[in-house]
């Protein structure tokens, strides 16, 4: 069923998510302390039995130096730079086994899947830790450190996301002014918030993306993963605005305004889990040229294959010209 405002509602539509005075500065240092790290960039061959693609296991330095793991899918038999789509992963999930998730590999791109530190075992496996303390959460994440952004979760997630594009950037095998960020779920809202955070991608793309509107999110579905936040406010009766603050500095609407690469986005009318409202939330503030995929009986898994058909348009397009 329709879980949110109709269409044409969706289109007016405006957050009222505000935005931290010092946001600029805060994600000016986050990431000038993370360059202050070599990329350390290490790669290793794996066997897969796979003919079409070859597969290396890749290690990066992320937040505060510290080790993300990724896969990167290349078309056997490639010949110079190739064009590069990162892509970054769902809630719960890992980087998955090697053999997975080979569409982009087989259309021609140069493919690094980023893992997810701390999580991984949800649906797909991971292999990165999240080593940084935690005080009081709800189970998962989403309140991990929530009560300072500089303890946040996702400032070391954002970051690591960062430096996955300069991750691939540095490979041999990859062209660094056809780089691509990707994602669905908490990996669109990745995408997204990188997009805001630097300005040499080629284009983004954010399928169904979490991360956005949090004000409107929070107060709108039962469903997990913002539920969380909403359970430990529950208990944590006396920490709503120093939430919600936290929160500020990662929203995908307040750095959707500072991205440029075009962003395709996608919604789906009947999302419990990230509501197509929370989604035009980012749309609309959205910098750079933006379209949007939506799909009128769908829940979170919003287009399915056709939104990735449409995702190799857009991309090929705007990565390869054709």
């Amino acid at each position: 069923m329709l879980i949110d405002l109709p269409l044409d509602e969706l289109l007016a539509y405006r957050s009222s998510q505000v935005e931290p005075p010092d946001l600029d500065d805060f994600w000016a240092g986050t990431l000038a302390e993370a360059a202050g790290h070599d990329i350390g960039v290490r790669t290793r061959r794996v066997a897969t039995g796979l003919t079409t693609i070859d597969t290396y296991d890749v290690t990066f330095r992320g937040y505060a130096g510290q080790d993300v793991r990724a896969w990167l899918r290349l078309p056997a038999g490639h010949a110079g730079a190739l064009p590069a789509v990162v892509q970054y992963v769902g809630y719960g999930g890992g980087r998955g086994h090697a053999c997975e998730n080979l569409l982009w590999a087989s259309a021609g791109f140069a493919h690094l899947q980023m893992d997810t530190r701390g999580q991984g075992s949800g649906w797909s496996v991971g292999d990165t830790p999240d080593p940084a303390p935690a005080g009081p959460q709800v189970p998962g994440v989403m309140t991990r450190g929530i009560l300072d952004p500089a303890g946040y979760y996702y400032r070391r997630l954002y970051t690591d996301a960062v430096r996955a594009v300069d991750a691939a950037r540095s490979l041999p095998q990859v062209d660094p002014d056809r780089v691509a960020v990707l994602g669905g779920s908490q990996g669109g809202g990745l995408a997204l918030a990188v997009a805001g955070l630097r300005a040499d991608l080629a284009a983004a793309v954010a399928f169904v993306p979490f991360l956005c509107d949090f004000p409107r999110a929070t107060r709108i579905t039962d469903a997990y993963p913002y539920r969380e936040i909403a359970d430990y406010l529950k208990i944590h009766r006396e920490s709503v605005e120093r939430v919600h603050r936290t929160l500020g500095y990662f929203d995908c609407v307040n750095l959707a305004r500072r991205a440029d690469a075009p962003a395709l986005f996608s919604a789906a009318l009947m999302d419990a889990t990230c509501p197509p409202s929370t989604v035009y939330g980012a749309f609309h503030e959205y910098a750079g040229p933006r379209q949007m995929l939506l799909w009128e009986y769908n829940g979170h898994e919003g287009g399915g294959i056709l939104d990735e058909v449409r995702a190799l348009e857009f991309l090929r397009e705007r990565l390869i010209g054709h």
